[in-house]
């Protein structure tokens, strides 16, 4: 399910806003083929660097992006979802969204697109009316089957492997990582953030790191520069509160180490797939009053559920379903001078930028 985000007043973005996020018959690269046939190919105008992984994507994408345009590319970045507004996924403004958008829906309308698919045509339309010397692409679900799995990609990184949508990818940290690793064609430089997933593209030429070796991986020589980016929901901080959207146990681990103080008082909502007991009994190493909430997308677990599955790790535990009163309620119970950390899916930090 896309975060819902700011609506803008035109057309496309109503339009996008009413597609289906999954697809009905399963996924599949059909679709998104027959797309791209309509549209001329425009993922066959620039190179591409592709971007798998469990945890962090969207950070090592834009920060892929920010190295390049350093060295005086011209960069385009596609990520997902979002939390300020669906233009985020582009990188641009509203405006230029917008245009995207109506770029390609007659042929993505034609070709029965999901959502997703209809974005990612509008990503790769668009870098190639900008005319951009690279794209940086994070894939959505998986790699093998995703939208995103067009590009014939000169580097692929993979952040890193954690068990999540184990009934599309498979039940161990093996399968899943064999699913995201499909994505790399035969003279692709792949990045591995984890070595330990080398034998499972034997025939690729292998670095260990990350987005700055990934850069380094395309020009082909090292990146000198420094960058320094921001994601919204991506260890933000808003006055008192820390918004991130960590969604399974490794990244709460992630956000765990990066907090300055603990005793915050949480604001948590987390979907109903993933590993919600995990992520409390580490959450509860942040503070230990929890206000439970519910998002707007469906497969968030309702508040009353997340409570009662919260009261055996946190001291006081309230719900409030809608996510704007759960954070009044946290602000209320941190008092004037507390701290709060709003986490647990990058969808409650979408309606919550939304609701202001």
């Amino acid at each position: 399910m896309a975060a819902r985000g700011v609506t803008g007043s035109g057309s496309a973005v109503a339009w996008i806003e009413s597609l289906s996020p999954w697809p009905e018959d399963g996924f599949g690269l059909e679709r998104m083929h027959d797309l791209l046939e309509r549209l001329g190919h425009p993922e066959r105008a620039f190179p591409a660097i592709h971007v798998v992984g469990t945890n962090g994507k969207s950070t090592a994408t834009r920060t892929i992006a920010a190295l390049l345009r350093a060295d005086g590319l011209r960069a385009g970045a596609y990520t997902s979802p979002h939390v300020s507004g669906w233009a985020e996924r582009l990188d641009t403004d509203s405006a230029t969204f917008e245009q995207a958008l109506e770029r390609v829906r007659p042929q993505a309308e034609a070709a029965r697109a999901t959502q997703f698919e209809a974005l990612t045509a509008a990503a790769l339309a668009q870098f190639a009316a900008d005319e951009v010397d690279v794209a940086i692409v994070e894939a959505g679900l998986g790699g093998r089957l995703d939208a995103t799995n067009v590009l014939d990609a000169k580097v692929v990184l993979l952040t890193n492997v954690g068990l999540e949508h184990t009934d599309v990818l498979g039940a161990t940290r093996e399968q899943i990582a064999r699913e995201k690793l499909a994505v790399a064609k035969p003279g692709a430089v792949v990045v591995l953030g984890e070595p330990e997933w080398a034998d499972l593209v034997p025939a690729n030429r292998i670095v260990e790191g990350g987005a700055r070796e990934a850069a380094a991986a395309f020009l082909g020589r090292p990146v000198e520069r420094e960058v320094a980016i921001s994601l919204p929901g991506r260890l933000e901080r808003r006055g008192r509160e820390i918004r991130d959207g960590a969604h399974n146990p490794e990244a709460v681990e992630w956000l765990l180490e990066r907090l300055p103080d603990r005793d915050y008082v949480l604001c948590v909502s987390i979907l109903g797939d993933k590993d919600v007991d995990g992520m409390l009994a580490r959450l509860v190493r942040a503070g230990r009053t929890l206000v439970a909430t519910s998002s707007s997308n469906p497969r968030s677990l309702p508040a009353p559920e997340l409570a009662r599955r919260a009261q055996k790790h946190f001291a006081q535990v309230e719900e409030r379903s809608d996510p704007a009163e759960a954070l009044a309620r946290a602000h209320e119970l941190a008092g004037p001078d507390g701290n709060l950390l709003v986490t647990g899916s990058l969808y409650l930090l979408a309606d919550l930028t939304q609701s202001v």
